[in-house]
């Protein structure tokens, strides 16, 4: 039995923790298809560091945990990162 993971739920999670200004943060399904999912990420200007992380590495976290359970479903994912 395969269960269906909520990829938004599952970002908002992890990135929640990591931000100044939570009410600010918005995790969308910006598209979806039978192999490819893309995630918008959007955080507050002040937040957008501690995301991304230095060179990368949070932000890669994020899409590593992500990608291996997409790669369960036989799914890709794409995560985009932006502030307002």
């Amino acid at each position: 039995m395969k269960l269906a993971v909520n990829y938004e739920k599952l970002i908002h999670n992890l990135i929640h923790p990591l931000v100044i200004h939570p009410e600010d943060l918005m995790v969308k399904k910006f598209s979806e298809d039978e192999h490819m999912l893309t995630i918008q990420v959007i955080v507050h200007q002040d937040d957008l560091g501690r995301v991304i992380g230095k060179n990368g590495r949070i932000a890669n976290a994020i899409r590593t945990i992500c990608y291996a359970s997409a790669s369960r479903e036989g799914k890709k994912i794409t995560i985009n990162i932006d502030s307002f």
